[in-house]
């Protein structure tokens, strides 16, 4: 069984056509008990209690009338069976004596609870997503699962621990996803998360991750590890700038025929420029009035 539109007529039409009804039966009943009281005619009472039951039974006619709201859906059941679904917003009338669900359409967004888990590396970390989603078939929301929201949060969680244990915080390669790839790691949280909530007839729109963090009892370490990091990093485009720096000084004093060095020299000069180049103090220049030789 799947997702049908249910048969279904014009409110209105249905609601006129069930007054205009009703006020002749009433009258052909009204007539036919005043006939019988007059004259005792046995057919004028049969047509009387015959309107009367046709009057009940159109009355059990208007059970069927429904008011579907903009972004919201009608699952009809007759006596547990599944005759269909109203997704039009409007005032119809469906098959009488029927049961009839409401199924929300709208947009609707849901945050997971901060989940401490381990991450690729093995390090406990703490992470929460949002998840925004709705329902497109409203057969499977209402009969796939008992519960489709709570179907959703759970799915949600599930997703979102997997997700944790397969990338680490920080990617130390360059071919490693880290959880701090926000793009990255937003799609294919939402990819899988489509695929889990897809027999509940939920469409996920997006899902990101909304907090992130290593848990207390590691943060600190990981705080100067993080530090160390960057400082390596910094150290590292220092002397490479450095190290070109003293290269075109060089090659700049050779051209220019301002001075020539030896070898030592040379060694000299590339230490001294290094040394005020790549410290993390303010240097101290030392004047030579004598000999370079000296």
């Amino acid at each position: 069984m799947k997702f049908r539109d249910a048969a279904r007529v014009n409110g209105f039409v249905v609601l006129l056509i069930w007054f205009v009804l009703t006020i002749a039966l009433a009258a052909v009943a009204v007539a036919g008990f005043v006939a019988f009281a007059q004259n005792q005619n046995a057919a004028a009472l049969v047509g009387a209690i015959v309107a009367c039951v046709l009057g009940v039974l159109l009355l059990l006619g208007i059970t069927g009338l429904t008011v579907v709201n903009p972004n919201e859906a009608k699952v009809v059941q007759f006596f547990g069976r599944y005759i269909g679904s109203v997704s039009d917003p409007g005032f119809f009338s469906v098959l009488p004596l029927t049961d009839r669900r409401s199924i929300s359409l709208r947009v609707r967004n849901f945050e997971t609870q901060k989940l401490k888990v381990n991450d690729a590396d093995g390090n406990p970390v703490e992470i929460a997503a949002v998840v925004v989603y709705k329902v497109v078939d409203s057969f499977k929301a209402a009969f796939a699962v008992d519960d489709y929201e709570e179907y959703v949060e759970t799915q949600s969680e599930a997703a979102v621990r997997h997700l944790a244990t397969t990338h680490p915080y920080d990617a130390h390669d360059d071919d490693r996803t880290s959880l701090r790839d926000g793009a990255e790691v937003a799609s294919e949280l939402t990819v899988e998360l489509r695929d889990r909530t897809e027999t509940a007839g939920i469409e996920v729109i997006e899902a990101r991750i909304t907090h992130l963090a290593y848990a207390p009892e590691i943060a600190q370490a990981m705080l100067v590890r993080q530090q160390a990091n960057q400082v390596v990093a910094a150290r590292t485009r220092i002397v490479e700038g450095a190290v070109g720096m003293v290269g075109l000084a060089l090659d700049r004093l050779a051209a220019e025929g301002m001075v020539e060095l030896d070898e030592e020299r040379k060694a000299a000069m590339v230490s001294n420029l290094l040394v005020v180049l790549c410290g993390d103090r303010p240097t101290q220049p030392v004047v030579n009035t004598g000999s370079l030789y000296a």
